[in-house]
């Protein structure tokens, strides 16, 4: 996929995101593949129906690229958020999959499911988004007239000193492997691929549902998809064939005068699906006018993903307009979308982009804040269930 000028590969670029993400929104709708109701499912039901689609999900991304990064097709170690980093922000991991996962269980949805639930006409989640769009925004964004940021003022100061700097990349298979990392991402990756294959498939329940099985095979090949076209679309210039974010590091040289450079280069690099920046990214593209030079992989990943939903919603007749039920379900929300926000931008992720995207990578990170997010979500259940017995239901 190498093109002769930047506009032509960036178009290709942003419309093949747009395209995989339709697909996945019209294939989660219809299955309803929701990590949030995985976690539900399994702690108020006993039923890993959901939850075994999701491990389906992560095992085909990490199983994918572990195959993929081994022939040399992917780039999974220079990548947009830097999954493998070599620093492990343990506490921002920890912190922010906990409030992610008490705000998705809040919020009835993660930021996937956030994006389904507006294609399907669900009016609440509208004001989810708007929510968590804004703060991830000044999360990483300076207010105006100030070089201050939410993520500056409410943590840096005491996060950010607790990470710890590694002397290898923070993926599995270099700080275990060490200078035979390849060799151990391998391993790691066959192995837990492996056994997270077998989990899935061992409930004859999960081999018996077509949407489970389906949802979790489709989620996990459109990361893998973005990993792919992230990483091969590229440009030749001057005899140089090279990546998008390396041509837009280098406009001046190679550039024409009348082409239009990005805002940023790093939306550039090798990425796959995550919802929350991108949620920010979609807020700043919105306020800038729609200018062009701010269209980034994560917004239209975004108008994918919602568009996908609301073709199914409309093929399927499932359309439906919801509102808020009481003043309790609209603070619910309001805590919920709040908390995914500041949540999602300090983990890194959701339970999308960390949960599958990042594990896919063997990012030390991607686990914990897996970990979190299902024991912030797990815990929260536990507590509206106390709290509805004592009150009589």
């Amino acid at each position: 996929m190498t093109y002769e000028d930047f506009a032509s590969a960036q178009s290709f670029f942003l419309w093949s995101t747009f395209a995989i993400a339709l697909i996945m929104g019209a294939v989660v709708n219809k299955t309803n593949f929701c990590t949030m109701g995985a976690v539900s499912d399994w702690v108020n039901m006993g039923d890993t129906g959901r939850l075994r689609a999701w491990g389906l999900a992560i095992a085909v991304g990490v199983l994918g690229v572990t195959g993929l990064e081994a022939a040399g097709l992917v780039d999974v170690t220079h990548t947009f958020p830097p999954y493998r980093q070599t620093t492990l922000p343990w506490l921002e991991s920890l912190l922010g999959g906990l409030l992610f996962g008490v705000g998705m269980t809040l919020a009835s949805g993660c930021g996937n499911k956030t994006l389904i639930r507006i294609g399907g006409g669900n009016l609440k989640s509208i004001m989810v988004l708007a929510v968590i769009a804004l703060i991830a925004y000044f999360m990483v964004n300076p207010f105006p007239g100030s070089d201050k940021t939410l993520y500056s003022t409410l943590f840096y100061g005491w996060t950010n000193p607790t990470a710890i700097a590694l002397t290898t990349n923070q993926d599995l298979g270099a700080m275990l492997f060490g200078e035979h990392a390849a060799t151990g991402r391998k391993v790691a990756g066959a192995v837990i691929g492996g056994l997270l294959l077998v989990w899935a498939f061992k409930s004859a329940d999960f081999r018996g549902s077509f949407d489970n099985m389906l949802g979790g095979l489709v989620v996990g090949l459109a990361v893998l998809a973005a990993w792919y076209l992230t990483s091969n679309v590229r440009i030749s210039a001057d005899g140089e064939v090279m990546s998008l974010q390396t041509f837009v590091q280098n406009w001046d040289f190679y550039a024409p005068a009348e082409a239009v450079r990005p805002a940023d280069a790093a939306p550039l690099a090798a990425q796959s699906f995550t919802f929350i920046n991108p949620m920010g990214q979609t807020l700043g593209f919105v306020a800038g006018g729609f200018n062009r030079t701010l269209l980034t992989f994560g917004v239209m990943t975004l108008a994918g993903v919602f568009a996908g939903s609301l073709l199914w919603s409309l093929v399927s007749r499932s359309f439906r307009i919801e509102w808020f039920a009481s003043v309790r379900d609209f603070v619910n929300h309001l805590i919920g979308a709040i908390l995914m926000g500041f949540g999602g931008v300090l983990a890194m992720g959701c339970t999308i982009g960390q949960g599958v995207t990042g594990v896919s990578t063997l990012a030390a990170s991607s686990f914990i804040v897996l970990a979190a997010i299902i024991a912030g979500a797990a815990l929260t259940m536990k507590a509206q269930y106390a709290l509805m017995m004592r009150s009589g239901g």
